[in-house]
C-alpha cells in the first residue's frame, strides 16, 4: 500500500494519525509526500490528497475512507454513533470549518469572525462529551469518529483562543488526543512547525467557500436537543421522583475532629496559603479560597468525608520588611494581617475546617523532621551562592525584594525569584539593572554558604509519581503544562536557606543564623495547621492509599505544589500523601489593568464588604468569571448586567414565581399534581442537568457547573411561561388541577436548585430554603435524580424577592471609586458611625422587610383600601428605608411629594 500526502492539506493530518495507529498492522505501508499540484490519482481531472493507493490497484480519495480502512485494520467494529458523527462532520462541521479556516488564513480575519462560523459546531461536541461523561465521541474508547474530527478541527483548536473557555470537555478531548504519539507525528509531517500558515498555499488554491446559513441564537434549549430522551430515560425520572424524600441517604452530621474513614471516600482540600503581610483582592479570592470552598461545601453534599484547611504564610522578608513599614515586630504583624484575612474569609462565607497560619512550633518540628530525612538519604546539598546585599540596608536581599529587568523576556518588573510575564524562574542575580524594594540603591553580589535540595537526584522518583498520578486525575491542563516545561528544561538544585531571622530555623551547625527559604517549608504549612487542629493530622497527611488531596492555587504557585513538595516528600519516605488533583486557574485583572493597592485600584477583599452589594452576589460573579482556560478581567458593567439578567431575571425570577403562586393560589400549601406527559418529560431533563452538574463538578469545572444551575432555572421559567397556572386557576376544577400541577413542580425545581446553589451561594440557598420550609434531609444532600422534595400537603413558609437591581448610577460611582480612588482618603458619610454597628446580615433582613413591605403597600393600592391605613404602611415602608439607608451608609433622600399648584 502506498498513501499519498502533501505538506499544507488538511486532509492529511487525520489519515497519518489513523496510518500510526494502524502502524504493524498495515503491511508495508509506503507514505510519499507529493506536492499540492501532483496528479496522483490517474483518472481524476484534478490533483487530489490524500489518496491511499491499495495493493490492489484500487484508489481511496475519501479522508474518512483512508481513515475507516486504518481503523479496520487495527481490528476495529463499525458502530452506529461513529457513522452518526462522521455524517455530522461531513454535513455540519466542514462547511463552517471550510469557511472559518479561509476567513483566518486567506483573509486575515480573527477572532470572533473566525469562531462565529464554529461556535455552534464546537458546542455540539462540547455537550455531547459532557451529555455521555465519556472521553471520546463513541464511548471510552479512540474511534474513527475522533481521528476524523481532530485531524479536521486541529488547524484551529491548535490555537486555545479558539476554544471558548466554556467548552471544558470539548478541550479536554482536544488536548487528549493531540497529546497521542500518532497525531504528534501527522502534525510535525503536515504543518512543519509553522502551525496554521502552513495551509495557506494549499488553500489560496481552493474556491472561497459559501458562508453556512445562519441560524437564530437563543439562549432556551433547542427543540432538537430536548428530542433526544429516550422513554426509558424519562421513566427513571418519573420513579425516582416519585419515591422523594425517602430515597436520600440518611444524613449525617460532621464529626469534630474530622478524620478519614477507611472505606469512604476521603477528600483532603487546600488553598494555597496567602502571605500575610497584605490584603487579598478579587483575583486573589477567586483563585484559591472561593474556588476550593465550592469544591469543600459540594462534597460534603455528597457527604463525603471532607477535611477544607487554609491559613496564613507568615514566615520570611516580606513579613520582616513589613514590619519595618509599620513599626511592628514580625509577629505583631502577622497577629494583625491574619485577623484582616480570616474577617475576609469569613464575610465571603468560606467554609473552612480550620484556617491556620505557619508561625506555630509544628511548624518547625514537621519542617525540620523532613529535611533531617532528606539530609539522611542524601537529598540535601551544600554550596556558596551569590547573592545581592544592599550595603544601604545592612542585609542580604530576599528574592522578592529584589526588582529588575527579565533575563528572558525584558519585562522591567521582574522580581528576584521569578518574571510575573513570562513566567520564568529566576536568580536574583541574572537579574538586570537590579534594585533593592526598600531603598531603591543597587545591591552588590556576595556570597553565602547554604543548603540546596538536589532535585536533579530526585528527579526520577518524581516521573515515576507523575506517570502513576496524572493518568485519570483533574489536574488542570496549565499546571501539567508548566510541570512538564520544568521537566523539559531538566531539574536543577534549588536553594532552601536564607540570610533571615524570621523563618523556621535550620537545625544544622553552621546554620544557625539561617531560616528556611518559604519555597521549602509553606507548601509543609498545610500539614502543620492540620497538625494544631488534630494530633491524628497523620491519618490525612501520612495516608495516600485512602485520600484524595485536591489542592487548589493560581497558576504562579504550582511549581511549589507539584513539584518541590513532592519532591520533599518522596526523598523524605514516610509515605506522604500527595496531591492527586492539582486545579490552578489563570489570572484575574481588574478592568483594563492589574489590581493594585498602592495605586488604588481594583477591589480588595477588605472593601467589597463597604460597596453594600451582598457576598453571595460577589460569589456568583467571580465564580461565574472564573479564569479556567485563560486570564479573565473583572468588569463593573458585566456585573451589573450579569446580576440583573441571571439573577434577577432568570434564577430569581423563576424562584420567586414558583412560591408565591403556591403563597397566591393555594394558600402557602403545595397542590396535589397530576403529571402529564410534558410534565414527565421535563422531570428528566432537570434530572440530565442535575447529572451534568455533578459531571462538571466532580472534575471541577466550577464555573461550566454555575451554568448548569442557570440552564434549570431557564427551563423552569420556560415551563411557567408556556403553561401559564395564573390562567388556569380560574377555569373549571380540571383547569385548577392543571395550575396546581405547575405550580407544585416548579416550586420542587426551586426547592432542588436551592441546593444546587448552596456551593457557590449558601446564603441564598439558605434563604430558599428557610423561604420554602425545605426538609432538613433535602438541604444537606444532593442527590443524582431531580426528587419530590416538597410533596403536596407541604406547608411553605413567607416568600420574598431574593436580589435587588443593580443600577447604573450605583454601578459608575463604584467603577470611579476603585479605579484608584481608595489611595486617596475617600470621603466617609455623614452617618459612618451608624454603618460601622451593622453588619451585612442586618442589611440583609432591612432589604428583606423593605421588599415585603413595599409589596403590602402595592396590595393595598391595588385593593383600594382605606387611605388611612395605606398612609400607615407607606410610612413604615419610609421608615424602613431610611434605616437601611443608615445602614449602608448611603445618604438619605429628601422625601419626594407632589408640587402644590
Amino acid at each position: 500500500m502506498r498513501l499519498f500526502v502533501s505538506e499544507g492539506a488538511p486532509g492529511s493530518l487525520p489519515v497519518l494519525a489513523a496510518a500510526g495507529r494502524a502502524r504493524g498492522r498495515a503491511t508495508e505501508l509506503l507514505i510519499s509526500t507529493v506536492g499540492p499540484e501532483e496528479c496522483v490519482v490517474p483518472f481524476l481531472t484534478r490533483p487530489k490528497v490524500p489518496v491511499l493507493q491499495l495493493d490492489s490497484g484500487n484508489y481511496l480519495f475519501s479522508t474518512t475512507a483512508i481513515c475507516r480502512y486504518f481503523f479496520l485494520l487495527s481490528g476495529w467494529e463499525q458502530d452506529d454513533l461513529t457513522n452518526q458523527w462522521l455524517e455530522w462532520e461531513a454535513t455540519e462541521l466542514q462547511p463552517a470549518l471550510s469557511a472559518a479556516l479561509y476567513y483566518l488564513i486567506v483573509q486575515g480575519k480573527k477572532g470572533e469572525d473566525v469562531l462565529g462560523l464554529l461556535r455552534r459546531a464546537l458546542t455540539h461536541i462540547d455537550h455531547s462529551l459532557s451529555r455521555q461523561n465519556c472521553p471520546f465521541l463513541a464511548g471510552e474508547t479512540e474511534s474513527l469518529a475522533d481521528i476524523v474530527l481532530w485531524g479536521a478541527l486541529y488547524p484551529l483548536l491548535q490555537d486555545p483562543a479558539y476554544i471558548p473557555e466554556e467548552l471544558g470537555a470539548l478541550r479536554s478531548w482536544f488536548q487528549t488526543l493531540t497529546t497521542q504519539e500518532p497525531c504528534q507525528r501527522a502534525v510535525e509531517t503536515v504543518l512543519k512547525q509553522q502551525g496554521v500558515l502552513a495551509l495557506r498555499s494549499y488553500l489560496q488554491k481552493q474556491p472561497q467557500p459559501s458562508l453556512p446559513e445562519e441560524r437564530a441564537v437563543s439562549n432556551e434549549p433547542e427543540e432538537e436537543e430536548l428530542a433526544t430522551l429516550s422513554e426509558e430515560e424519562i421513566a427513571i425520572a418519573v420513579t425516582a421522583w416519585e419515591k422523594g424524600l425517602e430515597s436520600l441517604p440518611p444524613f449525617r452530621p460532621q464529626q469534630n475532629p474530622v478524620l478519614p474513614v477507611a472505606g469512604e471516600r476521603n477528600v483532603l482540600i487546600t488553598s494555597a496559603l496567602p502571605y500575610v503581610n497584605n490584603v487579598p483582592h478579587l483575583g486573589n479570592i477567586i483563585g484559591c479560597v472561593l474556588s476550593a470552598d465550592v469544591f469543600a461545601r459540594y462534597s460534603r453534599l455528597r457527604q463525603w468525608n471532607t477535611l477544607y484547611l487554609c491559613g496564613t504564610d507568615e514566615y520570611g522578608t516580606a513579613t520582616e520588611t513589613k514590619a519595618m513599614e509599620e513599626g511592628l515586630t514580625p509577629q505583631e504583624i502577622c497577629d494583625k494581617y491574619h485577623t484582616i484575612h480570616a474577617d475576609i474569609y469569613r464575610w465571603f462565607n468560606i467554609s473552612f475546617d480550620i484556617f491556620g497560619r505557619t508561625t506555630t512550633p509544628q511548624q518547625t518540628k514537621i519542617t525540620q523532621d523532613i529535611f533531617h530525612r532528606l539530609m539522611a538519604r542524601g537529598f540535601v546539598l551544600q554550596d556558596s551562592v551569590e547573592q545581592l546585599r544592599c550595603e544601604r540596608c545592612a542585609r542580604f536581599l530576599a528574592d522578592r525584594f529584589v526588582e529588575g529587568v527579565c533575563p528572558f523576556c525584558g519585562y522591567e518588573e521582574a522580581r528576584g525569584d521569578q518574571c510575573d510575564k513570562c513566567g520564568k524562574l529566576i536568580n536574583a542575580i541574572e537579574l538586570k539593572k537590579p534594585q533593592c524594594k526598600v531603598c531603591r540603591s543597587c545591591p552588590v553580589v556576595k556570597s553565602s554558604q547554604h543548603l540546596f535540595l538536589d532535585l536533579p537526584k530526585l528527579e526520577k522518583r518524581l516521573e515515576e509519581w507523575l506517570g502513576k498520578t496524572l493518568p485519570g486525575s483533574d489536574w488542570t491542563p496549565n499546571a501539567r503544562f508548566i510541570i512538564r516545561s520544568w521537566l523539559r528544561d531538566g531539574l536543577k538544585p534549588r536553594c532552601i536557606t536564607r540570610d533571615l531571622k524570621w523563618g523556621t530555623p535550620v537545625p544544622l551547625k553552621g546554620f544557625e543564623d539561617k531560616v528556611f527559604y518559604v519555597w521549602f517549608d509553606a507548601t509543609i504549612g498545610y500539614l502543620s495547621i492540620t497538625a494544631n487542629y488534630t494530633d491524628q493530622w497523620e491519618q490525612w497527611w501520612k495516608n495516600p492509599e485512602q485520600v484524595d488531596l485536591y489542592q487548589f492555587m493560581a497558576k504562579d504557585n504550582v511549581p511549589f505544589h507539584g513539584l518541590v513538595f513532592p519532591c520533599s516528600a518522596l526523598g523524605a519516605e514516610d509515605n506522604y500523601t500527595l496531591v492527586k488533583h492539582l486545579i490552578a486557574t489563570e489570572y484575574l485583572n481588574y478592568e483594563d489593568g492589574k489590581f493594585s493597592k498602592s495605586r488604588g485600584v481594583g477591589v480588595f477583599g477588605d472593601m467589597a464588604q463597604d460597596t453594600g452589594i451582598p457576598a453571595d452576589i460577589w460569589r456568583f460573579y467571580l465564580l461565574y468569571i472564573r479564569p479556567e482556560g485563560q486570564d479573565s478581567a473583572f468588569s463593573w458593567t458585566d456585573m451589573l448586567l450579569k446580576n440583573n439578567s441571571e439573577l434577577l431575571n432568570n434564577l430569581g425570577n423563576f424562584i420567586n414565581r414558583a412560591g408565591m403562586f403556591v403563597s397566591k393560589f393555594f394558600g402557602g400549601c403545595v397542590p396535589e399534581m397530576v403529571l402529564t406527559p410534558d410534565d414527565q418529560r421535563l422531570l428528566a431533563h432537570i434530572t440530565l442537568e442535575l447529572r451534568h452538574y455533578h459531571q462538571l463538578l466532580e472534575k471541577v469545572r466550577i464555573r461550566d457547573a454555575l451554568r448548569s444551575i442557570l440552564t434549570i432555572s431557564r427551563h423552569g421559567n420556560q415551563y411557567i411561561q408556556v403553561n401559564e397556572p395564573w390562567k388556569w386557576i380560574k377555569g373549571s376544577e380540571a383547569d385548577r388541577q392543571r395550575a396546581g400541577t405547575v405550580t407544585g413542580l416548579a416550586v420542587n425545581i426551586a426547592a432542588l436548585l436551592s441546593t444546587m446553589l448552596q456551593p457557590f451561594m449558601p446564603m441564598v440557598s439558605t434563604t430558599i430554603q428557610a423561604q420554602l420550609q425545605l426538609p432538613l434531609p433535602a438541604c444537606s444532600v444532593l442527590p443524582t435524580n431531580f426528587l419530590c422534595t416538597l410533596p403536596a400537603g407541604h406547608q411553605i413558609g413567607t416568600v420574598t424577592p431574593l436580589f435587588q437591581k443593580l443600577e447604573n448610577d450605583q454601578i459608575e460611582s463604584l467603577r470611579q471609586r476603585f479605579g484608584g480612588g481608595q489611595a486617596k482618603v475617600f470621603p466617609k458619610p455623614a452617618v459612618a458611625e451608624t454603618v460601622t454597628t451593622v453588619g451585612p446580615q442586618q442589611i440583609q433582613i432591612l432589604m428583606d422587610e423593605v421588599t415585603k413591605q413595599g409589596n403590602i403597600v402595592r396590595e393595598l393600592k391595588a385593593q383600594k383600601a382605606d387611605k388611612n391605613q395605606v398612609a400607615a404602611e407607606v410610612a413604615k415602608l419610609l421608615d424602613l428605608k431610611k434605616q437601611l439607608a443608615l445602614a449602608e451608609g448611603k445618604p438619605l433622600e429628601t422625601p419626594k411629594g407632589k408640587k402644590k399648584k
